[in-house]
C-alpha cells in the first residue's frame, strides 16, 4: 500500500501541472508562428531578439516535426503525470526523467540560439524557464519518494 501524499507533494504536483499548462500555451503560440507567414511584432526587438528568425530556421524542426509540437506533447505528458497519474509510486521518477529530457532539449535549442543563430526567442526562453522549474520541482518529488522507500 502506498503512503498518503503529503500536502507539500500535492502542492508541487499542482504547480507542475500549472507550469505544464503554461508550457503548452507557449509552445502552441510558438507553433502558430512556426507556420505563420507574417512577422510577429511582440518578439522583434532587433537582431538580438527575434522569434521569427528562430521559429523559422532549419533548427526549428527535428526530422520534419516542429520543435514547438514536440514541446506541446512533452508538456502534455508532464501535465498528465502531474494530474492523472500523480498517485502512482513511479510518477515522481517518471516526471524527473521526462522533465530532464525536456530540459536537455531546451538547453540544446538555447545553445543553437546563442552560438549558431545569434538570436534569442522570448517564447523559447519562456519555455526554457518553465521546463527548468518543472525539473527542479520534479527533483523535489523524486527525492521525497526515495526518502520514503
Amino acid at each position: 500500500m502506498q503512503p498518503a501524499m503529503t500536502s507539500a507533494s500535492r502542492r508541487i504536483f499542482q504547480l507542475i501541472a500549472i507550469l505544464a499548462l503554461a508550457g503548452i500555451v507557449v509552445s502552441s503560440v510558438s507553433l502558430q508562428h512556426h507556420y505563420g507567414t507574417s512577422q510577429t511584432s511582440y518578439c522583434d526587438f532587433g537582431a538580438s531578439f527575434n522569434c521569427d528568425i528562430v521559429n523559422r530556421s532549419v533548427y526549428s524542426t527535428v526530422v520534419g516535426v516542429p520543435d514547438a509540437l514536440i514541446g506541446i506533447f512533452g508538456y502534455a505528458l508532464l501535465f498528465a503525470l502531474a494530474t492523472f497519474y500523480r498517485t502512482k509510486a513511479e510518477t515522481p521518477l517518471m516526471l524527473l526523467l521526462a522533465s530532464t529530457a525536456g530540459l536537455g532539449f531546451a538547453l540544446y535549442l538555447t545553445y543553437i540560439e546563442k552560438f549558431v543563430l545569434a538570436t534569442w526567442c522570448i517564447l523559447c526562453l519562456s519555455s526554457l524557464t518553465l521546463i527548468a522549474l518543472i525539473t527542479v520541482l520534479s527533483s523535489f518529488l523524486a527525492a521525497a519518494a526515495f526518502r520514503r522507500d
